[in-house]
């Protein structure tokens, strides 16, 4: 409960007598979506899983038993529940079922190693870890490292095609049955108490383990439908990550809105596209890379939606041909911006009503930014990181972007040296350098740490990155600086082609000048995959350990 001081001069009329009390004040938490839903549409369809059809009314009464099986075998409040697990209803209803026992939800990225696995296990004092089968042979391998092993539950998606390997003491389904479907659950005593627990990319050191609360992922979860404006019932495809910033809130926001979860293993492009016709999709999230694999698929099947589906980009500046690709496919894409610590989405770039008028290029440039801070975000804001000032809105000013308002975490766990730095002066430093425009809308210049500084100019990743997506035969982009000792640095670029799509260095080079200045133009091109998380972000650190190895 608030603090119930009340600071008002004393001959005011509010001084005294009006207080916090159990009938005005509950704290906020997105466990609240979930009993509404059950309650208002029972019968509705809240999960989809390959023939599996879940209603909201057995999605509660799932979830209470997951608390109570919880519960009984000891959890209590402020312990961590860890998951591995990708887009499956047990996924899903580990966002309500942990919290509802007190627990803090730790969903771990499927594409980690044992070691860093077992590391944040360790930090996180995993007291219980649920297990996709698909993954417990690297869990197996992580179990063997940990200082304290954690009460391994298994979970058999039919879905899954594979072998899969068994690592836990007793299977999912099996476990709920130690719950009971009609059992109370707990909100959380304070709308401080951490909800979940999500872990950076650690790509210097040790990641960092991100503390967020009840109360922002409430407000973030409602934030995510203001402003995307989404109706009741949407038809959600979960092509996003729910590992990834806890699914930017969308597993509590879809309860909220009683909309439809369509579960997914994997982004299979033919897929998705099939299940987006079959289920009328309405809604879905991800990566640029995929809406740029959507594209093709569709376009070397000559398919397109029949119907429009909306669907935000964030994990890196989509670029120009991207944006254009997806409004031709029939994808109505926005792009949001935002980081772990901020529950991921916390920005967007609102389209103005006049943008219609322009054309399809000066629409995809416009839609590429970063835009404006989201509605429950208190702001967004480039600035100066010396003097924490907002530079001036002449899109040529560079500074950081900076956020602060309750959509930003509780801090990072057992690290407050980093989280002192990252809160300095009052805002959340994103390490992200952008200019604000002269319409008030922010655009990313590039990453701090990817600035390419070549012969004492600074050289921006993201605008050679955007020039090469324009090139016809390119898929992705992703471009590190490489020591010179000339120059100190130039630009290299990595480069995936487009099915069936061939070029080379000469008549990239040949592209780039056309588009840019000289010392901008990549000295290096190198083709063949490129290092992606699990979201679809490009791991430039290992594109420039490979930079660097090229000698």
């Amino acid at each position: 409960m608030p603090d119930a001081s009340i600071s008002f001069k004393p001959s005011s009329p509010f001084h005294s007598g009006l207080r916090p009390s159990v009938a005005n004040y509950v704290a906020l938490s997105p466990l609240s979506f979930l009993p509404k839903a059950a309650t208002v549409h029972p019968h509705r369809t809240a999960l989809v899983h390959g023939e599996k059809r879940q209603s909201w009314d057995e999605t509660y009464r799932r979830c209470r038993r997951f608390a109570s099986a919880l519960r009984a075998r000891g959890i209590e409040r402020g312990d961590t529940v860890a998951i591995i697990a990708p887009n499956i209803p047990a996924m899903y209803e580990a966002h309500f079922g942990v919290p509802m026992a007190g627990a803090v939800l730790n969903t771990l990225n499927t594409r980690l190693d044992a070691e860093a696995i077992a590391f944040q296990l360790d930090h996180g004092e995993a007291r219980v870890l649920l297990v996709d089968s698909e993954f417990g042979a690297t869990i197996a391998r992580a179990l063997e490292l940990v200082q304290d092993k954690p009460f391994v539950i298994d979970i058999d998606d039919a879905v899954f095609e594979g072998a899969g390997t068994r690592t836990g003491e007793i299977e999912y389904e099996d476990f709920l049955q130690e719950g009971d479907p009609d059992a109370d659950w707990l909100l959380p005593g304070n709308e401080w108490d951490p909800i979940s627990l999500s872990y950076t990319s650690g790509t210097t050191g040790d990641p960092k383990g991100v503390v967020t609360n009840h109360r922002g992922a409430y407000l973030n979860s409602l934030s995510q439908i203001v402003t995307w404006s989404m109706p009741p019932h949407p038809v959600y495809l979960w092509t996003l990550p729910m590992f990834h910033c806890n699914g930017w809130c969308f597993p509590w926001a879809i309860a909220a809105s009683a909309g439809v979860n369509i579960c997914l293993r994997k982004v299979d492009p033919p897929q998705v596209l099939d299940l987006i016709a079959e289920h009328r999709v309405t809604h879905m999230c991800g990566a640029p890379i995929v809406y740029s694999m959507l594209i093709d698929a569709a376009d070397r099947a000559g398919r397109s939606l029949s119907e429009r589906v909306k669907g935000l980009v964030a994990g890196a500046a989509p670029p120009t041909a991207m944006i254009e690709g997806a409004e031709r496919t029939g994808f109505d894409i926005s792009h949001v911006y935002g980081l772990t610590e901020v529950y991921g989405p916390a920005s967007i770039c609102v389209k103005q009503p006049e943008w219609e008028a322009l054309s399809l290029e000066a629409r995809a440039r416009l839609n590429a930014r970063q835009g404006v801070a989201s509605m429950l975000q208190d702001a967004m804001l480039v600035l100066d990181p010396e003097t924490l000032k907002p530079v001036p809105a002449d899109g040529e000013t560079v500074g950081e972007i900076m956020f602060r308002g309750n959509i930003t975490m509780s801090g990072y766990l057992k690290n407050q040296t980093a989280t002192d730095a990252a809160f300095a002066g009052g805002w959340f430093h994103t390490g992200d350098l952008a200019v604000t425009e002269t319409d008030g809308y922010v655009r990313i210049t590039d990453r701090s740490k990817d600035v390419i500084i070549s012969g004492g100019e600074n050289i921006s990743s993201v605008e050679i990155e955007e020039v090469l997506h324009r090139h016809p035969a390119i898929s992705l982009a992703a471009v590190v600086a490489k020591p010179d000792k000339r120059w100190g640095e130039v630009p290299c670029a990595f480069i995936e082609l487009r099915e069936g799509m061939k070029t080379d260095t000469a008549a990239l080079t040949s592209f780039c000048r056309e588009h840019l200045a000289g010392y901008k133009v990549p000295k290096h091109f190198v083709f063949g995959p490129i290092p992606k998380t699990a979201t679809g972000k490009v791991q430039k650190f290992m594109l420039r350990d490979a930079a660097v190895a090229q000698g």
